[in-house]
């Protein structure tokens, strides 16, 4: 029940930001809208405000947003031909179909910024220690929170990375440890014995890195650089699955629905990272250009602005029919996947 409950909020706070920006974007530029609704099947709730009819449906997943010359429009509801999605100019059907997916990346940086300013990320680029883990030789010998380690039996570190894989060399041999405790100066730890992780086997000195805060202009710059890089990583195992045959872990609905239970339990601001994370997935996921994703349908519209001439209606539907099929599909083997995964566990 509680992945459930996290997963609900996940999935509804993803998927109404998303719709929105095409709700938004809709209204701005001109567009009828129908219908805004969350979730899919039938409707357990519906209200109609002005000309917008707004519902929540059985099934909390996914969600759309019908605009006027997009489908069939209901029986009692009133069209203006003018305010059709359809005779709207290339550009603006492209951005209303870019607007969901924009919302969910803005909302994905909005989210890591407000992260780096109101928690912190662990930091690798110093080797300064955090925190110490108790019954280890560090707290043992003397360190403390605030240490910078600035040597390993002579050989200097500058990072986390660079000081963990130099201990990790040494195992079960003695080290000579030189760190910079501040108001004090270097100090030197000398005959210094790890002691291996039950967990992993591994030797360790027991440190953890320390946590650091950025402020307003910082913390989106370092959001911006996080989000990007995370952006070129999942582009490139798409390609490196396509192309080199290389396996990507997916998962599907239930899949997320555990992690955001596992993310709800660890605290707030995990599942708060957690949320950012699956917006920026889902709003690079929708512009994958593949058919009846809005990716697929930004791609027709593209081809549209280059060749000045619409492909013809009946070919699109039929194209992104056929790929809400496979999408269908797809989600229906990765969700048995999920469950086999976690009944085997």
């Amino acid at each position: 029940m509680f992945a459930l409950v996290s997963f609900i909020i996940v999935i509804g706070v993803c998927v109404i930001s998303h719709e929105f920006g095409h709700f938004l974007s809709a209204k701005l530029l001109g567009v009828q809208v129908h219908e805004f609704a969350f979730g899919m099947g039938p409707a357990i709730f519906k209200r109609r405000k002005n000309e917008t009819l707004w519902s929540i449906r059985i099934l909390p997943i996914g969600g759309f947003v019908r605009l006027a010359g997009m489908g069939e429009a209901i029986e009692g509801e009133v069209e203006d031909p003018q305010r059709s999605f359809n005779a709207k100019s290339a550009w603006r059907r492209w951005l209303i179909l870019a607007a969901g997916s924009i919302v969910n990346i803005l909302l994905a940086v909005i989210i890591a910024t407000f992260f780096l300013w109101g928690h912190g990320v662990l930091d690798m680029e110093h080797a300064r220690i955090g925190e110490l883990m108790p019954g280890y030789p560090a707290q043992a010998i003397g360190l403390r929170p605030g240490d910078t380690v600035l040597a390993i039996n002579d050989k200097k570190v500058t990072t986390w990375p660079d000081m963990a894989s130099t201990i990790k060399s040494y195992a079960d041999k003695p080290i000579t440890i030189v760190v910079e405790r501040p108001g004090v100066g270097e100090i030197t730890f000398k005959d210094v014995f790890l002691k291996p992780d039950p967990s992993t086997g591994a030797y360790i000195l027991g440190v953890k890195p320390a946590l650091v805060k950025y402020e307003g202009i910082a913390a989106l710059n370092y959001s911006l650089r996080y989000l990007w890089e995370m952006t070129k990583n999942i582009f490139s195992s798409i390609i490196n699955w396509l192309f080199a045959g290389q396996k990507i872990d997916v998962t599907g609905p239930v899949g997320i629905a555990e992690m955001a239970g596992e993310a709800a339990k660890n605290g707030l601001w995990t599942f708060l990272f957690f949320l950012g994370i699956i917006n920026l997935n889902l709003g690079l996921f929708n512009l994958i250009p593949f058919p009846a994703l809005d990716g697929g349908r930004l791609l027709f519209v593209t081809v549209e602005m280059i060749f000045r001439k619409k492909v013809p209606e009946y070919i699109e539907q039929k194209v992104h029919f056929i790929g809400m099929v496979v999408l269908l599909v797809l989600i229906a083997l990765i969700t048995w996947q999920d469950i086999t995964r976690i009944f085997n566990r």
